[in-house]
Order: structure tokens, then C-alpha cells, then sequence
């Protein structure tokens, strides 16, 4: 028994310092930014979102932000992060970092920024809208994006209407007008092509009513005529027409002559 004893406690004391040995490998990793100053951070972090280095600035900014909480700096480290989102494709975490700077600072001579870059997160989420027209239905694509873009675009010019990035936000705003509005088009042919005449009736006319200024009204009405046709619903046939004649006259729906004595909206 005591030999057994023995070789127990040996393997026992062989097994701790091996262990205890080991340890010593996995000590923990240098931070070499310890010691910095609130100045030197910054500019470090700085200087990798100009190079382009978004993961890195993230880290530094979110390390300035933890370690000095307080002032100009940290202010400005919570938008460049931000920004640093934006620019590395995580449109989300962007929005979540300029949603955060405006509740925290409301009043920050930089938070028109703030909404400007929530509204381009938004606006190249969905960019492309018009563009996938022609490849995607639309029907299947959700237009969240767009409007949170507008949204956001909107309450930037509201709030802030002499912002040097008002100016910009107002012609994406025109943009995704009739972004939206060809969405809405766009689903309504889809519900006319499968004989469902009061869904694409409505959803012209929801476009008609939310979009008034938008280009792509003049589909919209064309479906609201032939979907009103369709149904027999003479009258609204009627005003609809009227309404695409006054706003449309020289829509590319009313060129050339019928000689088949059909209607001029007859076109497919």
C-alpha cells in the first residue's frame, strides 16, 4: 500500500506542475494601447478609419469610449463609430450607432449628421430599388428600407433644413418617392395580370394617395382604369381616366391611334 501510496503522489505532484507550467502559455494578451491618452487613442483610431481600417477603428473608438466616457472626444468617437459601420456594410449596427447618438446628445451641433448617416444606411440597404425592377419581383422584395430611408431623410430636413446635408437628403428623398411608389405600382400589375381587380385598384390608388408627385402614377392609373373596366365599375373607370388625361396628356400610354375602335387604355 504505501508503494502505491508513493507513485500516487508523485504522479499526483508531476501532474501539477505540468499543469502549472501550462498555464503560463495562455497568459493574457498585451494591450497595447494601454497607458494612452484619451488625444493618442483618438488619433489612432482616427487614422485607421482613414486608411480604411473599419475593424480596427471600431475597436479603438469603442476602447476610448470605455475608458474615457466623458467629453468632446467620446462624443465624437460614439458618431465615428457610426460611420465606421457604414462603411464596412453593416448597415444595421450603423443605425444603431447613429440612433444612439442622437438619444444621447439631441443637442450636438453634429446631430443633423447623425440622422443624415441613419438615413444613408437605410437608403443603401434598399439601394437599387428602381434598378431591380427588372430583375426581381417586387412583390416578393420588402420596401422597409426605403421608407425608414425616407423617414429618416425627412426628419433630417424638418429638423434641420439649412444642414449642409439637407440638400442631399431631399434629392434622395425624390429618389425613393418614386422608389415607393413603383413598388406599389409594380404589385398592383401584379394583382391585374392575375384578374385580382379590387387589389390592384387599391394599390394604385394607395400609391396615387401616398406618392401624388410620383412618375410612376401614370401606370397606376392605367391599372386603376382597366381594373375598374374589368369590373364594371363605369364611373370610376371614368374618373380615373379623366385623372390620367389631365396629369398624363402626353403619356406614352395615349400615343398613336386605335383602329380597332377599342379604348385608348386597351394596350395589354
Amino acid at each position: 500500500m504505501r508503494l502505491r501510496d508513493s507513485r500516487w503522489w508523485r504522479s499526483l505532484i508531476l501532474l501539477t506542475a505540468v499543469l502549472s507550467a501550462g498555464c503560463g502559455t495562455f497568459s493574457e494578451p498585451i494591450d497595447e494601447t494601454k497607458g494612452w491618452s484619451v488625444s493618442r487613442l483618438y488619433s489612432e483610431a482616427h487614422s485607421e478609419l482613414m486608411g480604411r481600417n473599419y475593424t480596427a477603428a471600431i475597436k479603438l473608438f469603442e476602447t476610448l469610449e470605455a475608458r474615457y466616457p466623458y467629453g468632446r472626444y467620446a462624443q465624437q468617437a460614439q458618431l465615428e463609430v457610426a460611420y465606421a459601420h457604414f462603411k464596412e456594410g453593416e448597415p444595421a449596427l450603423a443605425i444603431a450607432a447613429a440612433e444612439r447618438f442622437i438619444k444621447l446628445h439631441p443637442n450636438h451641433p453634429n446631430v443633423d449628421y447623425a440622422y443624415y448617416l441613419r438615413g444613408l444606411a437605410n437608403f443603401n440597404d434598399n439601394l437599387g430599388l428602381l434598378h431591380m425592377i427588372g430583375r426581381q419581383d417586387l412583390t416578393e422584395r420588402d420596401p422597409k428600407a426605403a421608407k425608414d430611408a425616407f423617414e429618416a431623410f425627412r426628419e433630417l430636413v424638418q429638423r434641420f433644413p439649412d444642414s449642409k446635408y439637407s440638400e442631399d437628403a431631399r434629392a434622395r428623398m425624390s429618389y425613393l418617392v418614386n422608389a415607393l411608389a413603383s413598388h406599389e405600382v409594380h404589385v398592383a400589375r401584379y394583382y391585374l395580370q392575375r384578374g385580382a381587380y379590387v387589389a390592384a385598384a387599391n394599390r394604385a390608388q394607395t400609391a396615387l394617395v401616398t406618392y401624388p408627385q410620383a412618375p410612376a402614377n401614370e401606370e397606376g392609373l392605367l391599372i386603376m382604369v382597366k381594373a375598374y373596366d374589368a369590373m364594371g365599375l363605369t364611373d370610376l373607370r371614368n374618373d380615373a381616366e379623366r385623372v390620367m388625361l389631365k396629369n398624363f396628356p402626353n403619356s406614352k400610354y395615349l400615343s398613336g391611334k386605335r383602329r380597332d375602335n377599342k379604348p385608348w387604355w386597351v394596350i395589354w
